[in-house]
């Protein structure tokens, strides 16, 4: 694949995965209309194109994510020293037990393992039916208008308060179930995500960083998943440098986006997107049944 193409995949996944305009979509329009034939490295190539949108979550949330995986480490050596203690309790020690959800950070923690169970189960549940909708350019160009929806939705909803103390693991379940519905082409993860989080009366500003950081699990998931095929792929020498050069473009432009999008969350300005989305829509229904 030519190099300008592998760049045109790297901002196409960069600017949509985290702007609410879904890149799953954009990609199933793209490869159809330049007829990019991924066949015999397709998978190789969406997963470097996941692992460079990763990498730029990380580094924009990296302190987020550190103190997380911190309190997530502490959490794991107070289970063992309750356990310890527990047994000692048996022999009338009468010893305190270590509270676990002691910090925001772990209350963090436990919401986004609450919310990655529905969406992996719904993600699997869906899998078969969005291997099919990846090759109908129609179906991106319909789900494109339920993300219209939803962003029109989250502009007319009155923001909450809620931070992680405040939000209830039933929120975190919610929002996880709407990820898992993501998964159709079209319609956008984030813009789904950040609806649910708004809808369930989240602070806007950690709706947009939940959402972002807790697709950190899915896309983990989502990897390991297209892994199962990775033996029948074959990987041409001539692939590499389009693959690499895609991972770093859509790292570059990811982390980008996540930057602006941060600097949206206090003006109510998704129906902009809405339109968007709207528009593209239409124009791909009328491109599919012409």
């Amino acid at each position: 694949m030519p190099i300008w193409k592998s760049v045109l995949l790297g901002i196409i996944q960069g600017v949509a995965e985290f702007l609410p305009i879904s890149s799953s979509g954009h990609l199933v329009i793209i490869k159809e209309i330049l007829g990019i034939d991924l066949e015999s490295g397709g998978v190789f190539f969406d997963v470097m194109l996941h692992l460079g949108t990763l990498f730029a979550i990380f580094v924009a949330f990296r302190r987020d994510i550190g103190k997380i995986i911190v309190e997530g480490l502490h959490i794991i050596a107070d289970l063992f020293v309750n356990i310890i203690t527990f047994i000692q309790n048996i022999f009338k020690s009468n010893k305190p037990y270590r509270r676990i959800v002691s910090s925001a950070y772990r209350k963090y923690l436990l919401l986004l393992i609450v919310s990655t169970i529905p969406t992996g189960i719904i993600g699997l549940l869906l899998s078969d039916i969005v291997e099919v909708a990846n090759g109908m350019v129609i179906i991106p160009g319909m789900c494109f208008l339920i993300t219209a929806l939803f962003l029109l939705i989250a502009d007319f909803t009155t923001p909450g308060s809620k931070r992680p103390k405040e939000v209830s693991y039933l929120n975190a379940g919610i929002v996880g179930t709407a990820q898992g519905l993501a998964t159709m082409p079209g319609i956008s993860r984030s813009g789904t995500t950040i609806t649910a989080c708004l809808l369930c009366g989240f602070d806007r500003r950690f709706a947009v960083k939940y959402s972002f950081i807790m697709s950190i699990p899915a896309v983990i998931g989502a990897v390991i998943f297209e892994l199962k095929d990775f033996d029948s792929v074959i990987i041409r020498n001539s692939d590499i440098p389009g693959c690499i050069t895609a991972t770093i473009v859509a790292a570059l432009v990811g982390y980008l986006s996540i930057c602006f999008m941060m600097s949206l969350v206090r003006g109510k300005k998704y129906k902009y997107f809405a339109i968007y989305c709207t528009v593209i829509g239409i124009a791909t229904i009328v491109y599919a049944a012409i």
